[in-house]
């Protein structure tokens, strides 16, 4: 069964001050998938933003004339740029081998103790179910490991104070978040309207010299197609350009799972 983009909801708007934390696999997830949102969140809602960027980057390049350290260090160089130029500073690297990666309870860990330092409100992960997409493309390993070590972080790792007890004689005490965001997913329940931070996206992906290109290489292929992505994205749900998120509240009292089932069949009994 497809999704129906009529029933998407807008991502709501907050207006008190609240912290952000991304996870993702590789340098440049974040700016494809959901630098826009986090742009928009940044100038209009004045969200603080931390990135955990999981593996080294080193397997980015076919390149014979590279060393494995020099594409890590060329990765890491663009990315930070990426970052700045939407105004986040806070990137964290844990280095974990490129393309090799699994939901190992030391990954775990590692996301856990900077959940539990940063506390944030929200937090984005990529949706570790999603195996394919669409007929076009094979979602990489790295990304469904990052995002079940991210989701198995939020839940029960960070909130849990007998959880790797190790982190509390480091000082950091359990955190409860409020949100949970999942992108490159297949089942999206929400959208945001990019379009005031589209050309803020692009700019976050020029960064990326050494997957990406630059001059016409750019323009012609990453900004062209991601461009395209998420206009034709927005003309789903009615806006300019989109990003889809597949959302969880923690902060909010939960519908019974009878409530839930209940609206499930009401809407497949109207659609």
């Amino acid at each position: 069964m497809g999704i129906d983009y009529s029933k998407l909801q807008p991502v709501p708007t907050r207006d008190e001050p609240y912290h952000i934390l991304v996870c993702a696999a590789h340098h440049d997830d974040i700016e494809f998938g959901v630098a826009g949102s986090i742009a928009k969140w940044i100038k209009e809602e004045g969200a603080t933003v931390t990135y955990v960027i999981i593996t080294d980057g080193g397997s980015g390049s076919n390149d014979p004339d590279l060393t494995r350290q020099q594409i890590i260090d060329m990765r890491i160089v663009e990315q930070n740029a990426a970052a700045a130029a939407i105004g986040v500073t806070d990137v964290r690297y844990l280095g974990y081998p490129d393309g090799t990666l699994t939901a190992s309870i030391d990954v775990r860990r590692d996301i856990t103790r900077i959940i539990r330092e940063t506390k944030p409100y929200r937090v984005i992960i990529q949706d570790p179910t999603t195996v394919y997409v669409r007929s076009g493309y094979i979602n990489h390993p790295d990304h469904r490991a990052a995002g079940e070590a991210s989701l198995y972080a939020v839940f029960p790792s960070s909130e849990t104070r007998p959880i790797f007890p190790e982190l509390l004689d480091e000082g950091f005490e359990p955190h409860k978040i409020g949100e949970l965001y999942m992108n490159l997913t297949m089942n999206p329940t929400h959208y945001l309207d990019i379009t005031s931070t589209i050309d803020d996206k692009i700019e976050t992906l020029r960064a990326h010299v050494s997957q990406l290109g630059e001059g016409e290489d750019f323009e012609n292929g990453a900004k062209k197609w991601i461009t395209q992505s998420n206009a034709d994205g927005g003309k789903l749900v009615g806006v300019g350009y989109a990003e889809y998120f597949k959302v969880m509240k923690f902060d909010e009292e939960r519908k019974s799972w009878y409530e839930e089932e209940q609206e499930r069949m009401q809407a497949e009994a109207e659609a």
